[in-house]
């Protein structure tokens, strides 16, 4: 199977690479792809670059142009929900864009004519996350995930975003990638750790926990690879 995995920066794909260690790239659209063999698969990794304009982007080129079958995302969140810890796993279940906003038409927030507000990932690969969790003796939680293009530290804004969608966690790609899978019926399963709890001082455990989450939700990733 071809599978891409795909992560917002260099910290979210760096561990993989390491892993893998053995791979070949391609620069494409201002951007770098790498091709690697793992287990029985073939694998193509990138990051997007942060955003949800950059991760469109590169997830369509990842299915596309490099026929990618199965697309993984991994990387880093905000936790909204108090019973997430820095560095715990959160898998969505579905995931919303908590900016795109046309509210003066009468819309609710996150919704625009021709989507739904909320994008669902694929049931059979959130399974699959479920049961590597119990092989592997480590908890992962399912939530709702909200993406918007701006990096939530600050309490008011992250309690009015989960008071509306419910949301676990927020980021600022997820959603976007997921609705691309979605329009192009490739199954897409997105897995964030915790590197923060998205309220005052965000930046600073972001900064201090970012590497070593995104490692934890790396390594999940490749022991998924090795069941697909």
């Amino acid at each position: 199977m071809k599978i891409a995995i795909l992560g917002a920066m260099p910290e979210e794909i760096t561990p993989l690479l390491e892993t893998l260690k053995d791979y070949k790239s391609v620069e494409y659209a201002h951007n770098t792809y790498y091709f690697a063999n793992y287990k029985k698969h073939e694998l193509i990794l990138a990051y997007s670059k942060i955003g949800k304009v950059n991760s469109t982007l590169s997830a369509s080129i990842l299915i596309e142009k490099f026929k990618a079958q199965t697309l993984l995302f991994t990387g880093v969140a905000g936790a909204f929900n108090k019973d997430l810890e820095i560095g715990d796993l959160l898998y969505a279940s579905k995931l919303v864009q908590y900016d795109l906003d046309i509210t003066a038409f009468g819309h609710p927030l996150g919704y625009v004519p021709g989507n739904e507000i909320f994008v669902k990932t694929d049931e059979k690969l959130n399974a699959l996350a479920l049961e590597t969790a119990k092989d592997l003796g480590i908890k992962i939680k399912e939530g709702i995930i909200a993406t918007g293009d701006e990096f939530i530290c600050n309490e008011a804004k992250k309690e009015k975003i989960r008071e509306i969608f419910k949301a676990d966690a927020c980021e600022m790609e997820g959603a976007s990638v997921a609705l691309v899978c979605d329009a192009l019926k490739i199954p897409c399963f997105i897995l964030r750790a915790m590197s923060d709890k998205a309220g005052e001082k965000a930046e600073f455990d972001f900064d201090e926990f970012v590497a070593k989450s995104a490692k934890i939700s790396a390594d999940f990733i490749l022991k998924m690879c090795e069941k697909l």
